[in-house]
């Protein structure tokens, strides 16, 4: 064989190899890495599922318990169902601030022309009865500014005591009457006559008036009144 001949046959053959081997470890190599970018967008794959889950299980219970608290409205109270939940919400409001305020402080005015905190909060509930008593045709048991000393009261368990009964016998006067008799008119002592139901109403605003001179009070003292206070 002649070698100077058969010399580019080898680096012919050689190359090849080479470049053969080549193309195998890239061939290795391509397959290696998308096996492994493969691996890893599977990875990604799985936990994105996982994520949409747990945002679908979350807004499906969000939206069951929305859906469960979601209730349909009830219907319209009547005209004396009305005027017994107003009466009641201011009256719950007194009994709060009479039983919350410490028993020091009852004897507490902002101004020497004011009056005190048990007598604003005894003004208050006392003149409920001109509601009370005047509906059922009679007139008022108490003055307009029934004093502590005449009402009997010593402390503060029967000062709430007292409180509880003026709201409670104003509410069960509005419930005995009912809506026939809540809308018809009775002489009240006024220049004319007045519905119960006006009557109600008006002194449900007079105490909501003192119950804000009350919060008030509360205020100066540095106190937070129950209403105002985060619910639990």
């Amino acid at each position: 064989m002649n070698r100077p001949n058969g010399q580019p046959c080898l680096v012919a053959i050689r190359e090849t190899l080479e470049e053969a081997t080549r193309q195998s470890v890239y061939a290795r190599r391509k397959r290696v890495l998308g096996a492994e970018k493969e691996r890893r967008m599977m990875k990604i794959s799985v936990r994105l599922g996982i994520l949409a889950l747990a945002f679908y299980v979350a807004g499906t219970t969000v939206t069951a318990q929305n859906t469960a608290k979601k209730e349909p409205p009830k219907p319209a109270p009547s005209p004396s169902q009305a005027i017994l939940e107003q009466w009641n919400d201011i009256g719950r409001k007194l009994i709060a601030i009479a039983e919350d305020l410490p028993e020091d402080k009852y004897d507490y005015k902002p101004n020497p022309d004011s009056r005190t905190f048990v007598a604003q909060l005894l003004h208050a509930a006392g003149s409920m009865y001109y509601f009370t008593d005047i509906a059922q045709g009679k007139k008022p048991r108490y003055p307009d500014d029934p004093k502590r000393e005449d009402l009997k009261l010593t402390g503060k368990t029967e000062i709430v005591a007292f409180v509880k009964q003026c709201v409670k016998d104003g509410a069960d006067v509005i419930k005995a009457q009912g809506d026939k008799g809540m809308s018809e008119t009775i002489n009240a002592g006024g220049p004319h006559l007045d519905r119960r139901s006006d009557l109600a109403y008006g002194l449900i605003e007079h105490s909501g008036e003192h119950y804000g001179q009350l919060v008030v009070y509360y205020r100066i003292n540095g106190l937070v009144p129950p209403e105002s206070r985060p619910k639990k």
